[in-house]
């Protein structure tokens, strides 16, 4: 009788017990079901609203740095061709780089510390991307200023293309690391802010390294 009655209460118990998915939402801390206090409308536009007109006055100075190189772009088609695409590919790899590291920190994985096998995970991708993409730019860059007249022989539009986009994935990895510590830190969501912030600042940095390589390789 009493192993039948010890049976009956553990199944009510087990009934009575509340999956993860009926839990009741904590209103401070957004867990549960529901939108977390940080997702909401007048929270994002307060947070990003500054943060993207401060980021859009750094875009005029990245546009202001370009055109102090305008004499030197037009002379070399090559290195016309090699800007966007340096630029764009730094700002993809910085978003692949932020996007990891930020779901890192929503798993409660990730520790900016060397020895945290994510982050070296992370950072060997981003140089191993880098370094195979930056290689077929610096071809294709080549190719296509040949055929736009430009003189520059492959070895020095390889050279340019691989310094300088290793330098930047050097940027990429120190402001991605950074931007998501600190955003945590300060209490942003590093989703909202960690992107904007690395791929503009890779925006003024990758022209600012790409002429700076160029004029030690040329």
């Amino acid at each position: 009788m009493s192993d039948a009655g010890d049976g009956k209460r553990t199944t009510d118990a087990s009934r009575d017990e509340v999956t993860p998915d009926e839990a009741p939402i904590d209103a401070e801390r957004g867990t549960g079901r529901g939108i977390p206090p940080d997702w909401t409308i007048r929270r994002i536009v307060r947070t990003m609203v500054p943060l993207l007109a401060a980021l859009s006055v750094l875009q005029m100075v990245s546009g202001t740095v370009l055109e102090t190189y305008e004499e030197a772009l037009l002379e070399n088609p090559a290195l016309l061709i090699l800007v966007p695409v340096q630029i764009g590919t730094a700002g993809n790899l910085a978003s692949i780089m932020c996007s990891r590291l930020s779901t890192g920190i929503h798993l409660g994985t990730f520790e900016l510390s060397p020895s945290n096998p994510a982050v070296r995970a992370n950072v060997g991708a981003v140089f191993a991307l880098a370094a195979t993409v930056f290689s077929a730019v610096g071809v294709a860059a080549w190719g296509l200023g040949r055929l736009l007249g430009g003189s520059l022989g492959l070895a020095d539009v390889l050279t340019v293309s691989l310094l300088s986009g290793m330098a930047l994935a050097v940027l990429v990895v120190v402001m991605s690391l950074l931007a998501v510590q600190a955003s945590y830190r300060i209490g942003l969501n590093p989703d909202d802010t960690t992107i904007p912030i690395v791929t503009n600042l890779c925006d003024v940095g990758g022209v600012l390294i790409l002429f700076a390589v160029v004029a030690v390789v040329l």
